[in-house]
């Protein structure tokens, strides 16, 4: 049986301080681009922590969020977060969405696509739930090209272990993160008027130790692969990654491009 998520979960705040931090930044710029200036009903596939679903209700054009995700421990943390009556959360599997056809006027996903090993299965999701005329839109990082703060850590670390090569790799080449890979995707699906463009923030840490610590939580991919070590390859790697992160330069903040792909269509009449 496939898995429909292999992100690795495990607390709120461990995802905040890896990922949401930076999906909040993104989030308006993904909006922005998928035209979403009013609508009744939007569903956010794989909200995390609510950044998309909590952007999205800062316009008061918009009637309801729905916010689904894979992770119990993530909708539990956007509960605690959510005070808007107009969002709502709930646990479920981007693959088979629990609700009826054409039941929202558009559908949305930030940077989750990329976790999904059946991605094309929910793009079709995404577009059997959205009704005629709306839109279906997904940003995911460009991990190879556009992910500096990435790049610095796997590039690093996997001149040290051998596990890290083979998490670098996999890292790089996730579903939907490659030039062009969502707009076939799209296309694919039978959604009309594809567009596919980049948008790009920048990522500030205040210091390394700042940088470091969402890898040692137990949150995403980097933490995933720092939690495997034993305490002699984890102290290598950390020193090696400082090295990097302070570039010869005394340490304090450092600011990081990521870019994302983002894409758009349109469910046909």
């Amino acid at each position: 049986m496939t898995v429909s998520s292999t992100f690795v979960s495990a607390d709120g705040d461990g995802y905040e301080l890896q990922m949401g931090r930076w999906s909040r930044r993104l989030a308006p710029l993904f909006i922005d681009f998928a035209g979403i200036a009013r609508a009744e009903r939007v569903l956010d596939v794989g909200c995390g922590t609510g950044s998309l679903s909590f952007c999205l209700a800062r316009n008061a054009e918009i009637g309801s969020v729905r916010g689904l995700d894979f992770s119990s421990v993530y909708i539990d943390y956007a509960k605690r977060m959510n005070h808007d009556a107009r969002i709502d959360f709930q646990v479920g599997d981007a693959c088979a969405l629990p609700f009826p056809d054409a039941s929202f006027d558009h559908a949305l996903s930030l940077l989750v696509l990329q976790f999904i090993p059946e991605a094309d299965r929910a793009v079709r999701e995404m577009r059997r739930v959205t009704r005629p005329g709306g839109t279906v839109a997904a940003a995911t990082w460009d991990t190879r090209g556009g992910f500096v703060s990435y790049r610095l850590f796997f590039d690093t670390a996997a001149m040290l272990t051998r596990g890290a090569n083979e998490r670098r790799a996999r890292a790089y080449t996730r579903p939907l993160s490659r030039p062009g890979e969502l707009a076939r995707s799209w296309s694919d699906a039978g959604l009309r008027d594809v567009e596919q463009e980049m948008r790009t923030i920048r990522m500030d840490f205040q210091s390394f130790a700042d940088f470091w610590a969402p890898c040692e939580g137990k949150d995403g991919p980097i933490a995933d692969y720092v939690g495997t070590l034993d305490d002699d390859d984890k102290a290598k790697v950390r020193d090696a990654v400082e090295r990097a992160y302070v570039d010869g330069e005394p340490d304090g903040p450092r600011s990081y491009a990521a870019t994302a792909w983002v894409v758009k269509g349109t469910v046909p009449g």
